[in-house]
């Protein structure tokens, strides 16, 4: 009988929460090693911030999955929240702390599908003259986002702050209140950690999220 095989790379990252370092010298261990990171220790089990109340973050999730009409098991966390430090390169090894933010990912094709579909609506009515921006600087964002956010779509991700949050915009509205409310009922939640701001990214499949995620590593 042959015994499962592990990359060796992975033998050295051992428990919940390894540090940064860690996990940087273990992706060097080619695609599988990166896959695999991807799934266990940056989507799966309890985040680093809710290590002291998991009761807390699996409530979260679920006020969040009813808001949206997803499964609360769509509901995850990535970033320092997650893993404890940053894996940023910018700010590699950095701790989870209060002014680190809520990254939040969500792997539902249907939210997706709806997120699309108001970015281009967005697009079009922009193009047409329907909307305009108000001012240069959120000109300047708007062209930046109606750049980008086709190529993130054609990886299988949008970034919801790329949309306005704007009436005619239905799923990317209801995502901008649930983030503010969430942020809101955090900050009065008795033992909830204690947060800069937060943000959502809606993947279409868990292929997207992993592939995404290894190209990071």
């Amino acid at each position: 009988m042959k015994s499962f095989s592990v990359p060796e790379p992975l033998r050295h990252v051992l428990g919940t929460y390894p540090n940064a370092e860690e996990i940087k010298e273990a992706a060097k261990g080619g695609d599988s090693a990166k896959h695999a990171i991807a799934r266990q220790w940056l989507s799966e089990g309890i985040p680093y911030a809710f290590k002291d109340c998991p009761g807390v973050y699996e409530s979260l999730r679920t006020w969040i999955a009813m808001r949206l009409d997803i499964d609360p098991k769509d509901v995850n966390l990535t970033g320092s929240a997650r893993l404890g430090q940053s894996l940023a390169p910018s700010k590699l090894g950095k701790q989870f702390d209060s002014t680190s933010d809520l990254d939040i990912f969500i792997v539902s094709p249907n939210l997706f599908g709806n997120l699309k579909n108001d970015f281009f609506s967005w697009s079009d009515d922009v193009d047409s003259g329907y909307i305009k921006p108000s001012n240069d600087r959120q000109s300047r964002f708007w062209s930046d986002n109606l750049s980008r956010c086709p190529k993130t779509i054609a990886r299988g991700f949008i970034d919801v702050h790329m949309i306005p949050n704007l009436n005619q915009y239905d799923t990317a509205q209801r995502i901008a209140q649930t983030l503010y409310l969430m942020t809101e009922k955090l900050a009065v939640t008795k033992g909830a950690p204690p947060i800069k701001k937060a943000s959502i990214r809606c993947y279409e499949s868990w292929e997207s999220y992993v592939r995404q995620v290894s190209l990071s590593l």
